[in-house]
């Protein structure tokens, strides 16, 4: 991460912070965090990659996962998995953990269900922490939180376009 991306990096945290509960969010059993798109497929990887850029977050890849399976002869609903992180923080969890690079660098999926409706979903932190037994990175947990939480509610529909 750049000098002058730190800045917004770190304001995004805190207004994702703010945002508390108005995401329209479900944290699942399994860590599993589902976000409601506003959003078709298109508009919404768009929203995504934007926001993650005016953050000044490294984007790693985008995998189609629809157009693999099309190519595999399998029908599968829109399926789109991102791949980004900023290593200063990312690679705090895999210090603490080596294992914890499972889970490294963050994966956003957006998908589309059988009704149409389109969600960006990943793992929450939490559960991440919990999975890999790290109880020394809750700064870094609660701001990792924060950022893709941000990111998320670029396509929920809440934020000032």
């Amino acid at each position: 991460m750049t000098q002058t991306a730190l800045p917004r990096f770190l304001a995004a945290a805190l207004f994702a912070a703010s945002l508390g509960s108005t995401l329209a969010q479900t944290v699942q059993d399994n860590g599993v965090v589902r976000v409601k798109s506003a959003y078709s497929v298109d508009d919404t990887l768009a929203r995504l990659k934007a926001d993650i850029a005016t953050k000044g977050i490294r984007f790693f890849a985008e995998i189609d996962q629809s157009k693999l399976a099309q190519g595999a002869g399998i029908a599968l609903h829109r399926s789109t998995l991102l791949e980004f992180g900023n290593p200063p923080l990312g690679t705090q969890f895999i210090t603490a953990r080596a294992e914890a690079g499972l889970d490294w660098p963050v994966r956003l999926l957006v998908t589309q269900d059988d009704k149409g409706d389109v969600w960006a979903v990943y793992t929450d932190f939490n559960w991440i922490a919990k999975r890999h037994g790290i109880a020394n990175r809750g700064e870094q947990f609660k701001t990792a939180s924060g950022v893709v939480a941000s990111i998320t509610g670029a396509v929920t529909g809440n934020t000032a376009d």
